[in-house]
């Protein structure tokens, strides 16, 4: 598996069976009547690394501050495992059937369920429709490891750099808790984190 999300996340669908044995000390033989295809192989791989991934970050509950917990515990992750990032663009790429595409809806459904359930509610901010919310904090997360060229020009900073990975994972939890926060709680909000 490890040698498959190396192959996959540096070179997409030119990954090769052989190169990913290779890669594994393994006979391309014995991948092939393991995995099937490459095909079954990337859909094997990326079916993992999401379940990992929403392991790790959980769900939001109720609370607005929640959401950019969430935002940012899913920051995290993808600093720690930049490859998902990788392996969800060649997936985009690939112009074919998403993988587990039932599933995964599915697990998104749920969580614009959850959010729509929060706004009606009015924990949550009604403005942006749920899917929209959910959909930008996970953006919010993973651009800065998926386009590392365009943070770099625009910051002028080291993503390797503790303070400034500090800063990043800062500023998307700020970002997705003013997505998510009801107007009438942003200025009171504001107002507190200006006091002394």
């Amino acid at each position: 598996m490890a040698a498959a999300i190396a192959e996959f996340g540096a070179r997409g669908p030119d990954a090769t069976m052989a190169d990913i044995a290779k890669r594994a000390g393994i006979n391309k033989e014995r991948l092939y009547n393991y995995y099937g295809d490459k095909r079954a192989l990337f859909e094997t791989v990326l079916s993992d690394q999401l379940r990992q991934l929403a392991a790790a970050v959980g769900r939001p509950d109720g609370r607005a501050e929640e959401v950019g917990e969430f935002a940012g515990r899913t920051f995290d992750y993808h600093q720690q495992h930049p490859e998902l990032v990788r392996l969800l663009l060649w997936e985009a790429l690939g112009q074919e059937p998403a993988v587990d595409e039932d599933n995964r809806t599915t697990q998104y459904r749920n969580q614009v369920e959850w959010y729509t359930a929060a706004q009606r509610e009015g924990v949550l901010d009604e403005e942006i429709d749920a899917d929209y919310a959910i959909f930008m904090a996970i953006a919010l997360s993973a651009w800065w490891v998926a386009v590392p060229q365009l943070a770099r020009m625009l910051t002028g900073a080291d993503a390797d750099n503790p303070a400034e990975r500090a800063r990043r994972r800062a500023a998307v939890v700020r970002a997705a808790e003013r997505i998510a926060l009801p107007h009438d709680r942003r200025s009171s909000t504001s107002e507190g984190k200006n006091q002394p």
